[in-house]
């Protein structure tokens, strides 16, 4: 991912301001869907230099990018995950200062938010499950609603060569 979230965060900003209650309101929702609760900010406050130097954690070398400290989240996130990450940063300035000092000096940009995921999980795990039941949930509508266009096409095939009255009078 390049910096286009950046672009649709300032646009974000530029339509709080224009029209405050209704954005008041977005960034409430997104805060819900995206489980950034007050426990979870507080949690994520708490977080050291050394909270990401001594996890645990495998080499993660093979990937697709290695030095990606160029201010964009990972482009290997889910959308839920990355729509976290963006609104997390933009909260809580204790975990973006983390990053930029972690990234890419002492961790690559990958192996940060593997980390970040791995200790919010049982914080964050539940919001993340309901993101992709409703993203299934949408494309099973699609889907139905796909088969139902095609089951209505073939239904008016069929009753035009079952109706007689469309066809030319047979000549004799």
């Amino acid at each position: 991912m390049d910096g286009s979230w950046f672009r649709r965060s300032f646009f974000k900003d530029t339509e709080k301001t224009k029209n405050p209650g209704l954005s008041d309101q977005r960034v409430q929702d997104d805060e819900d869907i995206l489980g950034v609760t007050e426990q979870l900010i507080n949690y994520v406050k708490s977080f050291t230099l050394e909270t990401f130097k001594n996890f645990p954690s495998a080499d993660d070398s093979g990937g697709k990018r290695g030095d990606d400290s160029s201010g964009s989240v990972r482009n290997d996130l889910s959308e839920w995950q990355e729509r976290h990450a963006i609104l997390i940063l933009s909260k809580v300035k204790e975990i973006a200062h983390l990053r930029y000092k972690l990234c890419p000096r002492y961790l690559k940009e990958r192996q940060f938010w593997k980390i970040y995921f791995s200790l919010v999980k049982s914080h964050v795990a539940e919001y993340e499950l309901q993101a992709i039941r409703r993203v299934k949930i949408k494309e099973m509508a699609l889907e139905n609603g796909k088969s139902t266009t095609d089951r209505t096409a073939c239904e008016v095939e069929m009753a035009e060569t079952k109706n007689p009255a469309n066809l030319p009078p047979a000549t004799p």
